[in-house]
């Protein structure tokens, strides 16, 4: 069930999986191109494909708005009254952005919220999870970067490089922003995508062995 028309699969097989991911949920998929960065875009339903960015929201029920991950995280945001809906791909770089301006403060900025943020509510999906994300100091660097605490979220180990929380790192960002309502990924071993290998696709763990690795997509689309 790839999604991914960008990791050598046959295109036939993929535009075929696409549409039977359509015909599940009777919605428009916009497939972005996601290159870890922190652009949004309102999506419409004449929103093309070949689109770049990394983060969208739309208040047209036709549209779904659709992540694709392998080990990044997908952050998927509502709000309460059901005006619209939005979503994030937030691996590593787009999470940490730059001095604590990532993706998710770039969608924040974006929706129409009002500044009304304990109104929104948020789904984290399956991500590479902290039994399975060694990263180094630069990683933490970047994060370090910004104004927030994030020493609980980077376990140290003896070679000098670290376990880390991606799904508590998008917690504490989600925090921040005033969203309070958040569900789905909660750190533990069954969220992560790198371990589940009969469930999951990882980047991390099947291109070390595949030279490549699926993609999966993360949605959330109105129902009016």
């Amino acid at each position: 069930m790839n999604l991914g028309t960008h990791v050598g699969d046959t295109p036939e097989h993929v535009q075929l999986n696409r549409e039977r991911l359509a015909s599940q949920t009777g919605k428009t998929h916009v497939f972005m191109d996601q290159v870890h960065g922190t652009r949004v875009e309102q999506l419409r339903t004449n929103t093309v494909h070949t689109l770049q960015a990394d983060a969208c929201w739309t208040s047209c029920p036709e549209v779904a708005c659709t992540i694709m991950v392998a080990d990044c995280l997908p952050v998927l945001l509502c709000d309460a009254s059901g005006q619209w809906v939005g979503a994030a791909h937030a691996g590593w770089r787009g999470l940490a952005g730059v001095k604590g301006q990532g993706v998710l403060e770039s969608l924040l900025t974006e929706l129409p919220v009002d500044g009304q943020c304990g109104e929104l509510m948020a789904w984290l999906g399956p991500c590479i999870g902290p039994q399975a994300f060694e990263v180094g100091q630069e990683v933490r660097s970047e994060f370090e970067d910004g104004a927030l605490e994030v020493g609980l979220y980077f376990e140290p180990l003896p070679n000098g490089k670290y376990m880390a929380d991606l799904a508590g790192l998008a917690r504490q960002r989600l925090q921040h922003l005033g969203i309070r309502q958040i569900y789905g990924n909660d750190s533990q071993s069954a969220w992560c995508t790198s371990i589940h290998s009969d469930r999951f696709f990882s980047h991390r763990r099947d291109s070390r062995l595949l030279g490549q690795s699926g993609r999966m997509a993360a949605c959330i689309w109105l129902e009016r």
